[in-house]
């Protein structure tokens, strides 16, 4: 298949990320997806897995591990989600994206098998899912990092067999927050351990760490006993760290992050690589992986006078790490300006309340460009309600205009709340 075909395809298929509610899906399994990999030869027996979950943070942890790994002289393989410009983005080996060629090709081997079987009806995420283990074993990587899609427990990923399984932590995320949902979802989240797994776990609160561990892990290593954060400070262009794991302490290490966020993911992607070889990492390893990861769409800034800084929080822990970070890392003599866009399943003024919209000269919300994008009117309404000042303008790329119709050389542009509108904003920098 030619890389446009392999997307015709895929937008005619079920994509739970698309749908109204993407996170209350009913009688999800794996069952289609073990079917899936029997079809295709289970390529993904022929690579040992690290495999993410977790509320928050998981995106740049396995960018962080695939530095580290690939410092170690392995070749990797990297599944993540969701994309921000092009669906090629979520499926990466030795570091670097599928081509689109290459991604068309692999979505087509696996429409071939679907199709020459004709017994499941894959979803969107399990045919991108099988193309991305199946595209590892063609290129006969040393281990791959799968960041789960949703939860964990029945995700298309958990086909996999973790040598170590990471959770990065449990928020209210796909959860009506009705009830005691910090232990569903870490029940969910546990799913993916096995009993031959390594689990490096980053969840500290003491009711849900035993959920976990019933699961019964090989090893188990958590955060605040086993590794932790010695020292966080802010630095020019990033943070200098300490971190202390099972084996080692690593003092004043660059990090090329923003955020005190990212030290925590750090001491668990150092963690994590460690336990896949059992041994602490040369510290010139951990030197130049962390100090030159990058995680597009993550506080990341593609434009000066005015700035644009782009972060994909989407939730309210990611808002208040959002918020805090602002407060902590950036100090700029201009005024802040925040154009916002959301999807179906949040609250919206539970994320304007963590974003501090009060704190914003104004606040431009849009309609996010896919079938779960909520109204810009309504998002301007929360905004209103969490006091902050709100104009609502439809599309995105008229949003943005019109912020930059209002800021100054020395303002800050922020853009959040959902994949879809910072990857736009991304595709676009250059040209505003």
């Amino acid at each position: 298949m030619k890389y446009e075909e392999a997307i015709a395809h895929l937008d005619g298929l079920i994509n739970h990320e698309a749908v109204p509610r993407a996170g209350a899906v009913a009688g999800l399994s794996t069952d289609p997806m073990v079917e899936i990999m029997a079809m295709l030869g289970e390529p993904h027996r022929s690579y040992p897995v690290i495999h993410v979950t977790g509320t928050n943070g998981k995106g740049s942890s396995v960018r962080m591990m695939e530095a580290l790994l690939e410092g170690m002289g392995l070749r990797t393989g990297a599944y993540l989600s969701p994309h921000l410009e092009s669906t090629a983005e979520r499926i990466r080996t030795g570091g670097e994206t599928i081509s689109e060629d290459a991604f068309g090709e692999v979505i087509g081997d696996v429409v071939l098998a679907l199709e020459a079987h004709d017994t499941v009806a894959a979803t969107w995420f399990e045919t991108v899912t099988a193309a991305a283990l199946l595209h590892f074993a063609n290129e006969a990587v040393d281990v791959a990092v799968i960041e789960v899609g949703m939860l964990g427990r029945y995700d298309a990923t958990n086909v996999v067999e973790a040598q170590v399984a990471c959770v990065t932590n449990v928020g209210l995320d796909h959860s009506t927050g009705e009830g005691d949902w910090q232990s569903v979802i870490a029940g969910e989240k546990a799913g993916i351990i096995e009993a031959t797994s390594t689990l490096v776990l980053g969840e500290e609160d003491p009711r849900l760490v035993p959920i976990f561990l019933d699961e019964g892990p090989e090893r188990a290593v958590v955060r605040g006993h086993d590794f932790d954060v010695v020292e966080d400070r802010l630095a020019v262009g990033g943070r200098l760290v300490s971190l202390r794991t099972p084996r080692a302490v690593y003092d004043d290490v660059f990090l090329g992050l923003h955020g005190t966020f990212q030290a925590t993911n750090a001491s668990l992607a150092i963690t994590a690589v460690e336990e896949f070889f059992g041994a602490a990492l040369p510290g010139d390893v951990v030197e130049e992986a962390l100090g030159g990861v990058v995680v597009p769409g993550r506080l990341e800034f593609v434009r000066r006078s005015p700035m644009i800084l782009l972060d994909t929080a989407h939730n309210v822990p990611g808002a208040v790490a959002l918020a805090e970070t602002l407060t902590d890392d950036f100090s700029h003599g201009g005024r802040r300006f925040l154009l916002l866009g959301m999807q179906d399943g949040r609250v919206p003024i539970d994320i304007c309340r963590a974003l501090r919209v009060h704190e914003y000269q104004l606040v431009v919300t849009c309609t996010a460009p896919t079938a779960r994008g909520i109204h810009a009117d309504a998002l301007a309404a929360a905004v209103r309600s969490a006091g902050g000042t709100a104009d609502a303008v439809v599309d995105v790329d008229a949003a943005i205009e019109h912020l930059l119709g209002q800021a100054e050389d020395d303002d800050l542009i922020v853009v959040a709340g959902t994949n879809p509108v910072v990857g736009r904003i991304r595709s676009i920098a250059d040209e505003l």
